[in-house]
């Protein structure tokens, strides 16, 4: 047993003595090892590195084919803040640098957006026709020398709600760069809805079609307004495109519609063009239960609105709410069990598309983009004219359809597939692209 122990240590020791020998190769093999490894791993470092380096040369490439884009519109209201914002968020994703000539209202699309340089025009419109027509020249002597400063930084010049900026248009000619005209609405059919057209009318028509004339391309929302506005002689230099796109996060369906009131409703502007007045004069007309009616916007009408509903003693009937900001606007189409969209002419128009995202269905006329979006007794319901006696019949039509739940889903999916971000950048780039 004692030798065993002494054996055992014996050995121990030599083990020992063993390794204390070739402890030096020991720790220049093992060194060696470990600078291998991070000899490897500085490599694949290096290589991370080059690759992020390579990807962000490639990047700034690509910005750099990018083209500089300005967007110059007349000083816009409230209810061109949507439109505006949207653009901005569109062309600011395909340009290298974008700026933006706008003003009033529309400063606060620039304001939040960071990377966009914009400039600001405060105006004022006035009462007489004199001083009108001498502030809106000056106006545009304004946006013109702003242009002019601008003019050897900007690849792409796009008008939009600035139909009428006639020496604008023709300062930018001298510049040899395209310039497009976005058409958000139509003068001459504008004033085809007017009761009273005044000189000052008449001038802003003349404007935009000489402004037709001028412009490298033209963009309209659909094709049905080649023929609608009656743009045929320009079709060579027609793009389709739209801003309009869905923030599904805050446009979603709240309320089922077997769920809510039976509260029929019009939101936006209270001008002549929209049939707002024909939708007011058809309310006497619909005859079922306790039906209540909206209208929500502003505009030149509103005095003639209020007095109408006074004289006729509707205020106990109809709810005349005013400007809705566009932030509350889902709360309030969750509300409606249909909207009313009884226009004489359209662009789009956005509120439909908001309305089918909510989850309401719509009315409307066979107008600018609606018949694109609008298929009756499948997405909404068409009327075949803005008569109250036509609004009436096909109110109480769209309430009585006997499967509204699937008309509202089959809108909704509608849009969620063709109104995305995406899709709306995809198409403006494929167009800007070919210019």
């Amino acid at each position: 047993m004692n030798f065993f122990k002494v054996n055992y240590s014996n050995k121990l020791l030599i083990r020992l003595f063993s390794l204390i020998r070739h402890a030096p190769f020991l720790v220049e093999y093992f060194s060696f090892d470990l600078f291998c490894i991070l000899e490897k791993s500085k490599a694949k470092c290096n290589s991370s590195e080059d690759r992020v380096k390579r990807q962000l040369k490639l990047k700034k490439s690509k910005e750099k084919d990018r083209p500089n884009i300005c967007i110059i519109t007349s000083p816009r209201p409230m209810a061109g803040v949507t439109p505006l914002s949207n653009l901005v968020n569109i062309l600011s994703t395909l340009s290298n640098e974008l700026y933006v000539i706008t003003g009033n209202e529309g400063d606060i699309v620039c304001k939040n957006h960071k990377k966009v340089y914009s400039y600001s025009i405060v105006y004022n419109p006035k009462t007489q026709i004199i001083a009108r027509i001498l502030n809106y020249i000056y106006l545009q002597l304004t946006i013109s020398y702003r242009l002019m400063k601008l003019a050897r930084t900007v690849d792409i010049w796009f008008f939009f709600m600035g139909e009428g900026l006639l020496l604008p248009i023709l300062t930018l000619k001298l510049s040899r760069k395209p310039v497009i005209l976005s058409l958000a609405a139509s003068a001459p059919k504008m004033i085809e809805a007017k009761k009273n057209i005044s000189l000052l009318d008449k001038t802003m028509e003349l404007l935009e079609i000489i402004n037709y004339t001028l412009s490298n391309r033209i963009f309209i929302c659909s094709q049905n307004l080649i023929k609608e506005w009656s743009l045929e002689k320009y079709k060579n230099k027609i793009s389709i495109a739209h801003e309009h796109f869905i923030d599904f996060n805050k446009f979603k369906i709240k309320y089922k519609i077997h769920e809510r009131d039976c509260l029929i409703g019009y939101i936006g502007r209270l001008s002549e063009e929209k049939g707002v007045l024909n939708y007011i004069k058809a309310i006497p007309e619909i005859k079922k239960g306790k039906l209540k009616f909206l209208i929500g916007g502003d505009g030149e009408l509103r005095c003639e609105i209020e007095e109408y509903l006074y004289e006729n003693n509707f205020n106990n009937r109809i709810i005349l709410m005013g400007w809705i900001p566009h932030d509350e606007i889902p709360d309030r189409l969750n509300e409606l069990k249909l909207l009313v969209i009884p226009s004489y002419t359209e662009s789009g128009p956005l509120i439909a598309l908001e309305a089918m995202s909510c989850g309401t269905p719509i009315l409307a006329t066979p107008v600018g983009h609606i018949p694109d979006i609008v298929k009756d007794g499948e997405t909404g319901f068409i009327m075949e004219n803005n008569t109250p006696a036509c609004i009436a019949e096909n109110v109480l039509r769209a309430l009585e359809h006997p499967d509204l739940e699937r008309i509202v889903k089959n809108a909704r999916v509608l849009v969620e597939r063709e109104f995305t971000y995406e899709a709306a950048v995809e198409r403006y780039g494929k167009i800007l692209g070919s210019i």
